[in-house]
C-alpha cells in the first residue's frame, strides 16, 4: 500500500465538498479526474471525483 501525503489547500477544499474532514484523510493518488484517499486512523480507502 502506498503511503498517503497530507492534502494541500486545493485538495482540502475538494475533500470538504464531500463533507469529509480533511484532517482525517491522506491523499494517496491525485489524478486529473479523481482522488484516492486513505483514512488516517482506520486505513480505509475512498475514491472521490474532482469538481463536486
Amino acid at each position: 500500500m502506498k503511503q498517503g501525503k497530507r492534502p494541500n489547500r486545493r485538495q482540502k477544499e475538494e475533500i470538504q465538498a464531500y463533507r469529509l474532514n480533511p484532517a482525517n484523510w491522506l491523499v494517496e493518488r491525485d489524478n486529473t479526474t479523481e482522488f484516492v484517499l486513505i483514512h488516517r486512523f482506520t486505513g480505509t480507502k475512498k475514491t472521490i471525483k474532482k469538481g463536486a
